[in-house]
């Protein structure tokens, strides 16, 4: 149960993440409302998944999960650029948070 909470989690990461720039610093009511409320969301949703879960592991899944998504959010949503290395880089980032699981009792 606390890995899900832990995936859910990071997924209100990415949706903060995503509402911070239509709320373009915090000058547009309900995207600044609705970016509030999802970080407020995954940082309890973290903090319960704690309970029972390394530290140092969720922490590291939560940013991870929260930075894949935020980077394919930027691709699909704003044309951020996709070149390889950035690709690979990401692929790096998902092969840590899925050994990170693999390697957690």
């Amino acid at each position: 149960m606390n890995w899900i909470l832990l995936l859910l989690a990071g997924l209100f990461e990415v949706c903060w993440a995503v509402g911070l720039k239509y709320s373009n610093g915090f000058t547009r009511l309900g995207p600044s409302i609705f970016t509030i409320a999802t970080m407020t969301v995954s940082v309890l949703l973290l903090a319960m998944s704690v309970k029972t879960l390394p530290l140092g592991t969720a922490y590291a899944i939560w940013t991870g999960i929260g930075a894949v998504g935020a980077v394919l959010c930027g691709i699909l949503l704003f044309g951020d650029s996709v070149t390889i290395p950035r690709i690979a880089c990401v692929l790096l980032i998902l092969s840590g948070i899925i050994g990170l699981k693999l390697l957690t009792p």
